[in-house]
């Protein structure tokens, strides 16, 4: 499995759901249960590195954890 580099662009602590980008520019959901550390909160500009899963046709970010 591929690890990516990126940054938190958006988190929503109340919904549990944020976004990452990868250096390249490309864009990845995430569900608070894929912060790697089990915290479920991350900060906005927070470096990450992550992997991709597929779901349901659309790729979203896994296992993400601070760079």
């Amino acid at each position: 499995m591929s690890e990516f580099r990126g940054a938190i662009t958006a988190f929503d602590r109340e919904v549990g759901l944020g976004v990452v980008r990868r250096d390249d520019g490309a864009e990845f959901a995430f569900h608070c249960i894929e912060i790697a550390d089990g915290s479920r909160d991350i900060a906005v500009g927070t470096s990450v590195t992550f992997g991709l899963l597929c779901k349901l046709g659309a790729y979203e970010a896994r296992q993400v954890a601070h760079a």
